[in-house]
C-alpha cells in the first residue's frame, strides 16, 4: 500500500501557479514587515525630535546653524544640521547618533534610551555654537589686521610738494635743513629746481647714448657688408650678371 501511494504522488506534476501564489504571499508578508519596521522607526525619532526641541529653542537667535527634520527613506534619519544626524541601528531599537567629519564618518552616541541621546546632541548643539564664534572672531580679527595694514604710517610727514605728485620718475625729496632767514618755501623751491636740472641732464645724456649707439651699429653694419662684398660679393656678381660696378 506506501509503495502504490507513494507511487501516485510522484505522478503528480508541480504547479506553477500555486508556487507563484505563494511567493507572492510571502512577498506581501515580508513587504508588510519592512513597512511596519519603517514606521516604527519614524515614529522612534519623532520621539527624539521632541525630546531635542526644546534644547535647539534655546539658541540664540538669528542662528541658522541647527534645522531639524526626518528624511524618509528606505533608512529614515534625524538630521540635526547638515552634518550631524540620528539614525537606528539594525535591532531598530537604538539611536545611532553621527558627524561627518574631513575624516570620514564618527559615531558619537549609541544607545537605546532617549536620554543619553539627548545629551549627546545638546553637547553636540554647544560645540556648534562655540565654533561659530571662534569663526567670526578669527574673521573679524582679520579684517581689523587688513584694515591696520592698509592705513598710512601717521609718523610718516607728507613734506613731498604737490607738484612732484604727478611725475613718477622724480626722485624723492629729502628735507633740507634751510639756511638762517631763509624762507622754507624758498629752499623747497631751490631744491626742486636742482631736481628737475639733474632729470634734464639725464635724459639729455640718455638721448647721446642712444644715438651714438645706433651710429655704432649702423657702422658695424656697413663694414660686415663691405667685407662680405670683398669677400665673395664681387666673385658673384662678375659670375652670374657681370662686371661689379665698384
Amino acid at each position: 500500500m506506501e509503495e502504490r501511494k507513494s507511487d501516485r504522488l510522484k505522478s503528480i506534476p508541480p504547479s506553477l501557479k500555486a508556487a507563484i501564489r505563494r511567493a507572492r504571499v510571502e512577498s506581501a508578508e515580508q513587504s508588510q514587515a519592512v513597512a511596519d519596521l519603517r514606521q516604527a522607526e519614524v515614529a522612534r525619532l519623532e520621539l527624539l525630535l521632541d525630546a531635542i526641541r526644546p534644547v535647539l529653542d534655546q539658541t540664540p537667535e538669528g542662528v541658522e546653524l541647527f534645522d531639524p527634520g526626518i528624511a524618509h527613506g528606505e533608512r529614515p534619519r534625524l538630521f540635526l544640521d547638515m552634518i550631524g544626524f540620528v539614525d537606528m541601528g539594525h535591532d531598530r531599537r537604538t539611536y545611532r547618533f553621527f558627524q561627518d567629519t574631513r575624516h570620514g564618518r564618527i559615531l558619537i552616541a549609541e544607545s537605546p534610551l532617549i536620554e543619553p541621546i539627548v545629551a549627546a546632541m545638546t553637547n553636540y548643539v554647544a560645540r556648534r555654537l562655540i565654533e561659530r564664534e571662534q569663526a567670526l572672531a578669527a574673521d573679524w580679527r582679520s579684517q581689523e589686521a587688513t584694515a591696520s595694514d592698509a592705513k598710512p604710517d601717521a609718523a610718516a610727514s607728507p613734506s613731498v610738494d604737490t607738484e612732484l605728485a604727478g611725475d613718477e620718475s622724480a626722485p624723492a625729496v629729502e628735507a633740507v635743513a634751510p639756511p638762517t632767514g631763509e624762507p622754507p618755501a624758498a629752499a623747497t623751491g631751490r631744491a626742486i629746481g636742482r631736481r628737475r636740472w639733474l632729470a634734464v641732464v639725464g635724459e639729455v645724456f640718455n638721448f647721446v647714448l642712444l644715438t651714438l649707439g645706433s651710429v655704432a651699429f649702423i657702422a658695424l653694419i656697413c663694414v660686415g657688408a663691405y667685407m662680405a662684398w670683398n669677400a665673395w660679393g664681387r666673385a658673384l656678381w662678375a659670375a652670374w650678371i657681370g662686371p661689379p660696378p665698384i
